[in-house]
């Protein structure tokens, strides 16, 4: 479309307003430009506005990114607000407000005043063609606020403004009736701009202290800008990885062709079905998969636990489909994980909870909705409480050589309590396979935590550590300071906490109390390390924010593979046999944390780097020890032990297979008995003349009975 404009100047501009097609696909279409026009002799810049009629299908837009923080505060304008912690900053779908009121942590908008003048303005900072608006009710446990009804207005300048219309009335949206609810309003009539604000009308008055308050996410598409000079400093949408950045339902994961893509390397099995019967997915990725290798750790990556946090399952749909297709490529890297690490991928532990936020999409299922199994369990609070058992029997206990710190047997009473069926198939899961060290994907923050999740006296936070303490800090570390938004040291907080003040690490108890963690279960029962990695302030990112999210932790999820390879490992053999011995006891001094041998005696000792003494120590031998120095190579150090069986046991094993005693060990027995025999001569010898020195004090014991008497009742002689 061409336009002749007169200008005051005398002279006169032809111009044209840009409108790709993208832009032509709604009913109506107002284009509103701010073109930027060089003259011969000076600049003039010259607004004007374009209105046509397009009878097309609406194209779906996705959201700006308020809730992701893709939109910057700098960008969100208010008529007016209450307090700081009630500024336009926080009018962000979804965001969750702190435990008080009336801290800097609030949960929405709210303005200061309570008339139809109110707004929240969102500046694109580039023309965008806006499609709807989804709005939600302020975050609070103390209060109830929200927006029943509620106007759009458009402008190009931040100064003239147009409303949007329903024909040749101003269109008016309907807002919500609760405060979490979230409730999508499509324009009759996109339109292009590059800011928008929201309106409030109407809103619940609670009397007259009713205020308005609310969260929003805005749908728009960003158009190419004439005057941007500067494209090089956008944000990248897009990866560099060719991977399938999509949400893949129960039916699309199913289909994901990785299996076929990589026979030799991965291999497909189910752990177990879901309260529906939606079967439990794993992804092993080995260069010998479906058998456990001596030497090489098992390593374990487990989402979706909460249905609704949907990024970690996408993530390692997409971790599966590059390690295939660079270990295709040769990439020495993904090839040397490939060959010694055995990886467990669970995709979706929580596969009921998903299909429920998947069927409401990315901006429409809340906070919580898919959060829980259909059984309505949390499986984040659903493992045997070890914990408790743990530290009664510390307060209790006075020999503290008479405690376990590890292997912790599951309560007689937990499997009469309701346990989520995924939950039994995961612990199944974790008692056949002898993990190393996993971590448990979620969403909703952006922070790596470690345990002990649940603190020792039930407080609601408290610093609650575990014995390695230093090595769960490094691994939180490993994957946080490797992750392109944690480590954005200018990165805004989520929602109520500020983790960059813990380096984006944090003790979990210390965040917040969680009886029945996954993390402290595998700490007290197996010989896995796991920690809970908060992958976004978004539970359910939108489909195009995917290959960006995937950028943002494709390191990271190397990285904190990698980790499974430092420390200790080795094989504890029978020093006569060189069989494997199965479950010795693996003991570092000055760490109140032992582990077990798996099956064929192997062992991995997850430790930061130093010098360590280790004990090894086993049922019918005898206990051995070495000093075993931890370097900071990639390599584990490798430290093996041989133990000699106890005499008595090695005659009992010979018996029992029928073969005849060894010179060396009929020697060894013949020395055991002769020392017996001596040591029960001597103690028989000794009884005897105590008993008849005890005899003689009692006949002379009337002589000097004041003297001897009470020295003959110390003795016990009477």
């Amino acid at each position: 479309m061409k336009l002749d404009t007169s200008l005051k100047s005398r002279r006169e501009v032809l111009f044209f307003c840009l409108c790709p097609l993208t832009c032509l696909t709604a009913t109506t279409e107002t284009c509103v430009w701010s073109v930027h026009i060089p003259l011969l002799q000076q600049d003039i810049s010259v607004s004007t506005s374009l209105t046509f009629e397009i009878q097309t299908n609406p194209v779906q837009c996705p959201p700006l990114g308020l809730e992701s923080l893709k939109v910057k505060d700098h960008q969100l304008r208010a008529s007016s607000y209450k307090r700081r912690g009630l500024g336009p900053h926080r009018g962000r779908l979804n965001i969750q407000s702190g435990i008080e009121d009336g801290d800097i942590y609030d949960g929405g908008w709210c303005a200061q005043h309570r008339d139809k003048n109110q707004w929240l303005e969102v500046d694109a900072q580039r023309p965008t063609r806006f499609t709807g608006v989804i709005l939600q009710g302020r975050s609070s446990i103390w209060s109830w606020n929200v927006v029943h009804s509620y106007k759009v207005q458009f402008s190009n300048d931040s100064l003239v403004w147009t409303t949007s219309m329903n024909g040749s009335r101003e269109a008016v949206f309907e807002g919500n009736q609760d405060t979490e609810t979230p409730v999508l309003a499509l324009f009759h009539s996109s339109t292009v701009a590059r800011y928008i604000r929201i309106n409030p009308q109407t809103w619940y008055q609670n009397g007259t202290q009713g205020d308005v308050c609310l969260r929003a996410e805005v749908l728009g598409c960003a158009l190419p800008d004439p005057n941007n000079i500067y494209a090089w400093q956008t944000e990248p949408t897009d990866s560099r990885d060719q991977l399938d950045f999509r949400h893949h339902n129960y039916k699309e994961m199913r289909k994901v062709s990785v299996h076929e893509a990589c026979p030799d390397i991965t291999r497909i099995y189910s752990i177990g079905k879901s309260y529906t019967g939606l079967k439990l997915y794993v992804m092993e990725i080995s260069d010998n998969p479906g058998k456990h290798e001596l030497g090489e750790p098992e390593f374990r990556y487990v989402a979706g636990m909460h249905g609704n946090e949907v990024l970690g399952r996408e993530l390692l749909l997409n971790l599966m489909q590059f390690m295939c297709q660079e270990y295709k490529r040769g990439d020495q890297r993904i090839v040397r994980l490939v060959t010694e690490t055995r990886i467990h991928l669970l995709p979706s532990m929580n596969p009921d909870g998903y299909e429920v936020a998947f069927r409401k999409g990315s901006e429409l299922a809340g906070w919580a909705l898919g959060r829980y199994s259909h059984e309505g369990i949390d499986m984040n609070h659903n493992f045997a409480d070890l914990n408790s058992g743990m530290w009664t029997a510390v307060e209790l206990e006075t020999d503290r050589s008479k405690l376990i710190n590890h292997y912790f047997p599951i309560p007689e009473q937990y499997t009469s309590e309701q346990v989520a069926s995924e939950t039994r198939a995961v612990i199944d899961w974790m008692q056949n396979i002898p993990f190393v060290l996993g971590a448990n994907l979620h969403g909703g923050e952006l922070v790596v935590t470690y345990p002990y999740d649940m603190t020792r006296d039930w407080a609601p936070r408290e610093h609650t550590p575990t014995a390695d303490e230093s090595f769960f800090r490094w691994l939180a570390t490993a994957y946080a300071s490797t992750n392109q938004v944690m480590s954005n040291p200018d990165r805004r907080p989520c929602h109520n906490k500020d983790f960059l003040r813990y380096n984006n690490i944090i003790n979990g108890a210390d965040w917040h109390n969680v009886p029945g963690s996954m993390n402290d279960f595998s700490y007290l029962h197996t010989n896995c390390f796991e920690v809970t990695v908060e992958l976004s302030c978004d539970k359910f990112p939108h489909a195009s924010e995917l290959p960006v999210e995937w950028e943002n932790n494709r390191e990271s999820l190397l990285v904190y593979m990698e980790q499974v390879h430092r420390g200790l490992k080795g094989v504890i053999r029978d020093k006569e046999t060189e069989a494997g011995v199965a479950d010795a006891v693996i003991k570092v001094d000055d760490i109140d944390h032992h582990i077990r041998s798996v099956a064929d005696g192997d062992y991995w000792r997850l430790l930061n780097p130093g010098e360590y003494r280790v004990t090894v120590s086993a049922e019918g031998y005898v206990p051995s020890s070495r000093t075993c120095q931890v370097m900071y190579d990639h390599y584990p150090t490798i430290c093996d032990f041989r133990l000699a069986k106890v005499p008595e046991q090695r005659r009992t094993d010979a018996l029992g297979k029928g073969r005849r005693l060894s010179t060396d060990l009929q020697l060894k027995l013949r020395q055991l008995r002769l020392l017996n025999i001596f040591l029960s001569l001597w103690f028989n010898i000794f009884f005897i003349t105590w008993c008849s020195f005890c005899t003689l004090w009692s006949s002379y014991s009337h002589r000097d009975h004041k003297t001897l008497g009470v020295l003959g009742a110390w003795l016990q002689c009477d």
